[in-house]
């Protein structure tokens, strides 16, 4: 009997993973290479629902599983160490999981390459790790649009301002460290793990606030109150900060066809997340021009969104990024200058910002039509605002 091999991270087990094994199955027995924690830590850059140990244990127990293993290589080809010890004769994988460089792997031990097409068992729903998280967990995250920083007192006591936000439904994976306000989301989620509860959005807004900066807080940082603001109220929100923690005042806009018009507007491009030890305050110049300059763009930016202004919202969008950058200019490091120089100069862009404290994650762009924009270009990701109920 031929010895057939297939890898994955198997964290979510669901029904397409069974319906894959059965299918991997009929070319022999079936052993499979399993992500570990640490692999998927950094390479998918999230912590594992179930450990090695809990997946490893609901593997081997599938019927058309011969045996499995955790695989001590990392990365997207961490199952090499696995293949070379085990030396099957068929190396089975999904349609989109299928790579060169795992066909040339292949090719280079002799080993056979098969893919197969995705499909759901006979009578079943189709399933994906990615669509059960999405249905699982309903906590909003928040993008900011214009005056970030403004939010911190030593920020605000230079000149007062807004922020502005968007409240987004997670209808993608939101990744650590990336710049929406994972930290904050995180938080929300020890205490409400799937969603928000039917509260009066700015009370829920306080009290993430205060459960997030609690007295006995490591290091002293107060998180900025911008993201437990921008997250739990819905739909575009402004909040004045004047050399306080929490804003003396925040209006909102729940108008269809205002966020409508945002919606066709703007869109994501995922980079690499903020590395481990990266320092966004590392070179700060805060002044009190450039602080004013980040007020002036926030007004400006909240005023071209009501009317629908594209230009004056692409315009006063570019100016706050550029204000933002001008106090904190290590927002702008690793990834991050050769995606805004590529991005910058794509046909549809018309603005751009780095989310959050910048340094890496995603880059948000307004450009001229969202939903053409992200057909022609498969990596871009649309944001759906929440609405409020």
């Amino acid at each position: 009997m031929k010895k057939v091999f297939v890898s994955g991270c198997y964290d979510l087990l669901h029904s397409g993973h069974v319906e894959f094994f059965k299918q991997a199955a009929q070319y022999g027995d079936l052993y499979v290479g399993i992500g570990s924690d640490e692999t998927i830590l950094h390479y998918k850059h999230h912590k594992t629902v179930y450990s090695e140990n809990e997946r490893l244990f609901m593997v081997k127990s599938i019927r058309y599983v011969k045996d499995a293993f955790i695989n001590a290589g990392d990365g997207i080809m961490d199952f090499v160490p696995t293949v070379e010890a085990l030396k099957p004769d068929v190396f089975v994988v999904n349609y989109d999981g299928s790579n060169e460089d795992k066909r040339r792997f292949c090719e280079e031990h002799g080993i056979e390459y098969v893919v197969l097409e995705r499909k759901p068992a006979e009578g079943l729903e189709a399933r994906s790790s990615t669509s059960l998280k999405l249905i699982s967990c309903k906590i909003p995250t928040r993008l900011d649009l214009a005056g970030t920083w403004i939010d911190q007192p030593y920020v605000s006591c230079l000149c007062p301002g807004w922020a502005l936000t968007i409240s987004l439904e997670p209808t993608f994976e939101i990744r650590e460290r990336c710049g929406l306000s994972t930290s904050t989301r995180n938080q929300i989620m020890r205490i409400w793990p799937y969603q928000l509860p039917n509260m009066d959005p700015e009370t829920l807004a306080r009290l993430v606030f205060c459960f997030e900066n609690h007295p006995e807080r490591e290091g002293g940082h107060i998180s900025g109150a911008q993201d437990a603001i921008g997250i739990c109220v819905p739909g575009l929100a402004r909040h004045y900060y004047d050399n306080h923690f929490w804003p003396e005042k925040i209006e909102t806009c729940q108008d269809e066809m205002v966020l409508g018009w945002l919606e066709s507007h703007l869109c994501m491009i995922s980079l690499e997340p903020r590395v481990p030890g990266c320092s966004v305050v590392r070179g700060k110049d805060i002044t009190a021009p450039k602080v004013q300059a980040l007020a002036n763009a926030a007004e400006s930016c909240w005023n071209a969104i009501l009317a629908c202004d594209l230009e004056a919202f692409a315009s006063s969008y570019m100016a706050s990024f550029n204000a933002q950058t001008a106090m904190f200019p290590a927002m702008i490091q690793g990834c991050v200058a050769p995606a805004i120089e590529h991005w910058s100069h794509t046909d549809g862009v018309l603005a751009w910002k780095m989310p959050g404290a910048g340094g890496g994650g995603y880059l948000a762009l307004v450009v001229d039509d969202a939903s053409e924009f992200c057909e022609k270009h498969p990596e871009a990701i649309s944001l759906t605002i929440r609405r409020a109920n």
